[in-house]
C-alpha cells in the first residue's frame, strides 16, 4: 500500500490536489484545511496517505501529519463515518481541537463539521474517547512534541499523560525515565505543584503555547483541595476550549 508520496504541487481544487511524482501525476484527496496549508504551486509537498479501495472506487487520501492520518483511521472505524465525513471532521476541527473534543466528550464541537448530525457526533465521542492515548503516544514520537524548556523542565511521557486523560487514571502517576517518587494527589501543596508542572508539560506536548497552557493550568488550580493530575488536565482543557 502507498503510505507516503513526495513530489511537486501541480494543481489544487477544493477537495484534491495533483502532485507530480517523477513525471507521474498523482491525484490526492485532502481536507479543506490540509489544502489551505499547502505551499504555492510548483513547490515540493509530502503527504502521508491512505488508499481507499472499493468495487467502483480507487482513491488516495493525503494528510500532512501522521496524527491527522491516525485520526482519519479512527474516525472511519465509527459506524456511519465514511471517508468524506472523516475528512470533514478533521478539516473543520484540526487534530488538536478534535483531540480536545473527544477527550472532553464535546459532541457539539464535532457537530460543527458539515454533514455531521447530533447522533453521529455523539457516537464519535463515545466510541473514540479512549483513543486519546493512542493518538498522544504517536505524538510522543516527535510529530507534535515541543522543544524542551530552556530551564530543563521535566516533561511527562506523552503515553502516560494520554492514559491519564483517557481513563481517568489512578491517584498515583509514574513518570517514565525520571527518578524519585511518583505524583500523589494526597501529598498536599508539594503534590499540587508537581501536578501543575506535569499538567503544563502535557498541554505543551499537545501543541499549546507555553503561555496559554500556563494560564489555563493556573485557572484550573484555583479549585480548593488537592489536585489530581488527570482532573487538572481536564480542567485546563476546558479553559483552553474556544468559547462559543
Amino acid at each position: 500500500m502507498i503510505g507516503m508520496i513526495t513530489g511537486r504541487l501541480l494543481h489544487r481544487e477544493d477537495d484534491h490536489v495533483l502532485v507530480d511524482v517523477h513525471g507521474v501525476g498523482i491525484l490526492v484527496h485532502c481536507s479543506e484545511r490540509t489544502i489551505q496549508e499547502l505551499p504555492e504551486r510548483g513547490e515540493r509537498v509530502s503527504f502521508y496517505t491512505e488508499l481507499v479501495v472499493r468495487e467502483d472506487l480507487l482513491m488516495l487520501i493525503g494528510f500532512r501529519t501522521r496524527t491527522e492520518r491516525m485520526w482519519h483511521r479512527l474516525l472511519t472505524r465509527v459506524q456511519g463515518v465514511g471517508f468524506k465525513a472523516a475528512l470533514a471532521i478533521t478539516g473543520t476541527l484540526g487534530t488538536e481541537a478534535l483531540l480536545r473534543a473527544v477527550t472532553l466528550e464535546d459532541a457539539a464541537a464535532i457537530r460543527a463539521a458539515p454533514g455531521v448530525g447530533p447522533k453521529l457526533a455523539q457516537r464519535v465521542v463515545t466510541e473514540l474517547k479512549d483513543s486519546a492515548a493512542e493518538v498522544m503516544a504517536l505524538g510522543a514520537e516527535g510529530e507534535k512534541q515541543a522543544e524542551a524548556d530552556a530551564g530543563g523542565e521535566r516533561r511527562m511521557d506523552a503515553a502516560a499523560v494520554a492514559a491519564t486523560i483517557a481513563t481517568g487514571g489512578p491517584d498515583t502517576v509514574d513518570v517514565p525515565g525520571v527518578t524519585g517518587d511518583p505524583v500523589r494527589s494526597g501529598e498536599g501543596a508539594a503534590a499540587s505543584a508537581e501536578a501543575r508542572r506535569e499538567a503544563l508539560s502535557a498541554l505543551v506536548n499537545l501543541g499549546y503555547a507555553h503561555g496559554e497552557a500556563a494560564g489555563a493550568v493556573a485557572e484550573a488550580m484555583k479549585a480548593d483541595g488537592p489536585h489530581q493530575l488527570e482532573t487538572l488536565i481536564r480542567a485546563a482543557l476546558v479553559q483552553l476550549a474556544p468559547r462559543r
